[in-house]
C-alpha cells in the first residue's frame, strides 16, 4: 500500500504548481458553497445549507469525470458553481491554470466560451421564441467565434456534427422531440468551440434507447473536438459506461474519488456500496445483495456531527459519530473517506481526540 495522503484545508499534495499548469483541465481545492437560511421580519441570517461543504478533485485534459450521488448531495451545486453561476463561500477553482473566482468581468466574459453547460431538462432550457439556428448562433455572434459572412455555415457544420440537419435552422423547439432537442443543446454548448463542457444530468430525462444515442454522441464529440467532461447523473450504469474517473458525493462532501474500473470493481466507502448495490443486472437468474441503506438522508442545514454519513452507516464506530474522517488515499489513486481505512497513528490520534470531546460534552 502507497503512502497515505490526506486532502484537507492545509493538505493539497496532489494539486501542485505543474499539474495545474499541464495535466490538468480543472482542479478544485477544498470548495464550498453555502446558502444563507434567513428568517423573521428583517430576513436576518439564522444559519446556512452546506450544499458543497469541502470537497477536491482534479479532471484531466480530454477525459470525463463522473459525479454522482442521492438527490439533493449537492452534484450540480458543484457544476454551477465551478461555471460562477453560483459564488463560492471558499475554496479554490483553477481552469487552464487560471483561478476562475480571481478573473474581473472582462477576463471572465473571454473564459467563458471554453467552458459550457449542457442542461438536465432539453425543454426549459431552449427559447420557445427562437428557431433552432438563432439558438445555436445567438452565442456565437455574441463573443465573435467566427466572421458574420461565415456564420451560416459554421452553425450547420456544428449542426451536422450532433446529428441535426441544415433544415432544421428554421424550426422551433416544440417542433422536435425530447431526444432531438438535447442535441440542440449539444449543439448550442459545442458551437462555442469549448475546453470543457459540463453535462448536468443530460440524459435523465430522456429514454433509454435514446440516452445511448445521446451518450455515444457525446463520446465521439470528445474524440474528434478533444473535449474534457464534468458528467453529473444519478445513473450509475451510464456514468460507468461514460466515466474515466468517478467522485461520489454525500450530503456536500466527496466520500470516495478512483478511477472508474478500480471503483466499480472494488468500492470501499459503504455509501458507493450501497449505490452500487442497487445497480440492476440484466440476467434473471442473478441474484443481487442488495445494501438497503436505513433512514433518511440528513438535512445539510444541520448535518449530523462526525461521519456525515454514520445515521445510516452498518459499519458505524464509535469515533464516527464525533470525528469528520480525512480523505485518503487507500490504494494508489483511489481515495476514501471513512475511519475503517485509518492508518494507526492517525486513529491513535483520533481516539485521544474523541475521548477529550465525550468529556467535554459531560462537563457541560
Amino acid at each position: 500500500m502507497e503512502e497515505w495522503r490526506v486532502i484537507d484545508e492545509y493538505s493539497t499534495q496532489l494539486f501542485d504548481g505543474a499539474e495545474l499548469e499541464h495535466d490538468n483541465l480543472l482542479v478544485v481545492k477544498n470548495l464550498k458553497k453555502y446558502f444563507p437560511i434567513k428568517a423573521g421580519f428583517f430576513k436576518s441570517t439564522v444559519g446556512y445549507v452546506k450544499a458543497v461543504d469541502g470537497i477536491s478533485f482534479k479532471i484531466h485534459r480530454g477525459t470525463t469525470m463522473g459525479l454522482v450521488g442521492e438527490s439533493g448531495c449537492g452534484k450540480s451545486t458543484v457544476g454551477k458553481t465551478i461555471l460562477r453561476l453560483h459564488g463560492k463561500t471558499s475554496g479554490e477553482v483553477y481552469f487552464n491554470g487560471q483561478e476562475i473566482f480571481s478573473l474581473s468581468k472582462s477576463e471572465l466574459r473571454s473564459v467563458r466560451p471554453t467552458i459550457q453547460i449542457i442542461f438536465q431538462d432539453p425543454y426549459a432550457s431552449l427559447s420557445p421564441r427562437l428557431p433552432v439556428g438563432e439558438i445555436i448562433a445567438e452565442a456565437v455572434r455574441e463573443h465573435g467565434i467566427v466572421p458574420k459572412g461565415e456564420l451560416d455555415e459554421y452553425i450547420t457544420r456544428i449542426m451536422k456534427a450532433c446529428g441535426l440537419q441544415e433544415y432544421h435552422k428554421d424550426r422551433y423547439p416544440h417542433e422536435f422531440s425530447g431526444g432531438q432537442r438535447q442535441r440542440i443543446c449539444i449543439a448550442r454548448a459545442l458551437a462555442l468551440n469549448p475546453d470543457f463542457i459540463l453535462c448536468d444530468e443530460p440524459v435523465s430525462a430522456l429514454d433509454v434507447s435514446i440516452q445511448a444515442q445521446i451518450i455515444n454522441l457525446l463520446r465521439d464529440l470528445q474524440k474528434e473536438f478533444g473535449l474534457t467532461y464534468l458528467f453529473i447523473s444519478h445513473d450509475l450504469s451510464v456514468v460507468e459506461h461514460i466515466s474515466d474517473t468517478v467522485g461520489v458525493m454525500y450530503l456536500g462532501n466527496m466520500v470516495e474519488y478512483a478511477e472508474t474500473e478500480p471503483l466499480f470493481a472494488k468500492p470501499f466507502h459503504p455509501y458507493t456500496k450501497a449505490l452500487f448495490s442497487a445497480i440492476p443486472v440484466p440476467d434473471p437468474d442473478y441474484k443481487m445483495h442488495r445494501i438497503i441503506l436505513e433512514g433518511s438522508i440528513p438535512s445539510p442545514a444541520n448535518p449530523p456531527k462526525g461521519c456525515k454519513f454514520h445515521t445510516r452507516c452498518k459499519d458505524c464506530m464509535e469515533v464516527c459519530k464525533y470525528i469528520q474522517p480525512d480523505f485518503i488515499e487507500v490504494e494508489p489513486g483511489h481515495f476514501c473517506a471513512c475511519h475503517l481505512y485509518d492508518r494507526p497513528e492517525r486513529a491513535a490520534e483520533m481516539a485521544k481526540a474523541m475521548e477529550e470531546m465525550k468529556g467535554s460534552e459531560a462537563a457541560k
